[in-house]
């Protein structure tokens, strides 16, 4: 059993040192062989982190502006994802969801769900001479933070004790520090939005958009304080999410129940609000992925298969000028297994080769392209050993029917070949 395995191992190294003496000979072929290859893995290499980018972005900016397991409880969460009819039929069905319905809430979920009321207005906010006229001023208490990702790196997010007094702190954007403070540092420096004077506490990140809008022009500051500048809103969205430990569905039914509860409603009639669920909120850019990706299996599989067409043209060329020397080797005693194991190694070799080249140029693409973009986009392990595994199979795919005829070869016939 070990002398088979060792005869073995011995023939298959003689067929690569075989099918590599055959590549150096014949350069040029070989590389236009590992140049198809390579165009075909590196378009799917960037193919791939195409589209983890995307899941990415979809997880992310979901996390920024909405929260990644958050849900959001309004009068209408989702204007932009039902039809005009069914808006109509929101808008005459639901209520608006007032500041006791979010007191109800937070009173009937300790345990289960934590709730954070959120508005939004577009308002000037100024600093000395500057002026920035369309920021994104949004009231809310301290808690929001602990449901979506705000990414505040310098300073800190609104307190306890600001939503307790509704002090005039405020929390501000990337865009905003650029359009008020653009050579200055704005911690502890004040801004007036609506006549009314706060205190910078806290910075956020550069977050970048979602679903085109621009999540850096906003401007944070307590519930209290929202409402002395802007009045009280017509309806208040509040955003929820279940407390550690507790099952999201769970938390989401029991968020349900108690607004239900406290508009008395019916069991089985239809609710007076809306509910929109984080699965909903990545809906569009999901969607947008699925059919990305629904192209980009055709994409890749064409590239492939032109990939292996050409390798096995340059291979059925290499079998043809070599039909003489098969013939006088066939005729020497090789058998037909050893000129089929030593075309597919000449085949597997120019895959391979072209493979790794893809993958390089893929990768270092890829990063050049990371960097220019600022966007978190790179080449994942799996589709590294993805891309080198489609590489090996076509080697091996394209070698096949060159290696058969080889193999058949009679040895008169190629000995008479000139």
């Amino acid at each position: 059993m070990a002398r088979s395995a060792s005869h073995t191992w011995f023939s298959l190294q003689e067929s690569f040192r075989q099918a590599a003496r055959t590549l150096t000979i014949n350069r040029l072929r070989a590389a236009l062989g590992a140049l198809a290859i390579a165009v075909a893995v590196a378009t799917q290499v960037i193919v791939v982190s195409a589209l983890d980018a995307v899941a990415m972005f979809a997880e992310t900016s979901t996390a920024r502006a909405f929260g990644s397991d958050t849900f959001l409880l309004a009068q209408i969460a989702s204007p932009g994802r039902v039809s005009r009819r069914e808006l109509q039929e929101q808008l005459q069905r639901n209520q608006p969801i007032r500041r006791t319905d979010w007191r109800f809430l937070e009173q009937y979920g300790a345990g289960l769900v934590q709730y954070a009321p959120y508005v939004q207005t577009v308002a000037e906010v100024t600093s000395g001479s500057r002026a920035l006229e369309t920021a994104a001023v949004v009231g809310t208490t301290s808690v929001l933070a602990e449901l979506r990702d705000l990414a505040v790196t310098r300073g800190r997010f609104l307190s306890l004790e600001d939503d307790r007094t509704g002090g005039g702190f405020a929390v501000i954007g990337a865009d905003v520090v650029d359009a008020l403070f653009p050579t200055s540092d704005p911690l502890g420096q004040p801004i007036r939005i609506a006549g009314r004077r706060f205190v910078i506490v806290g910075i956020q990140m550069r977050l970048g958009s979602s679903s085109g809008t621009s999540l850096d022009r906003s401007v944070w500051i307590p519930m209290q304080a929202w409402e002395r500048a802007f009045g009280t809103p017509r309806s208040l969205p509040v955003f929820a999410r279940a407390l550690p430990g507790v099952d999201a569905v769970v938390a989401e039914d029991r968020a349900r129940a108690s607004l239900r509860a406290r508009r008395q409603l019916a069991p089985g009639s239809a609710d007076t609000f809306d509910v929109l669920t984080p699965d909903a909120a990545r809906g569009f850019v999901a969607n947008l992925s699925q059919r990305i990706g629904v192209a980009a299996g055709p994409i890749s599989l064409m590239a492939l298969l032109a990939a292996i067409v050409v390798v096995t043209n340059t291979v059925l060329v290499s079998v043809t000028q070599r039909t003489r020397e098969i013939g006088v080797r066939r005729a020497l005693g090789a058998p037909r297994s050893q000129i089929m194991r030593e075309v597919l190694a000449e085949s597997a070799l120019t895959a391979g080769v072209g493979g790794i080249a893809g993958l390089v140029v893929a990768m270092a693409l890829v990063a050049v392209l990371a960097g220019a973009l600022d966007i978190p986009l790179g080449v994942a392990p799996s589709t590294v050993a993805s891309s080198l595994a489609a590489s090996a199979l076509s080697g091996l795919a394209a070698g096949w029917y060159p290696a058969r005829r080889a193999a058949r070869l009679t040895i008169v016939d190629a000995i008479r070949v000139e």
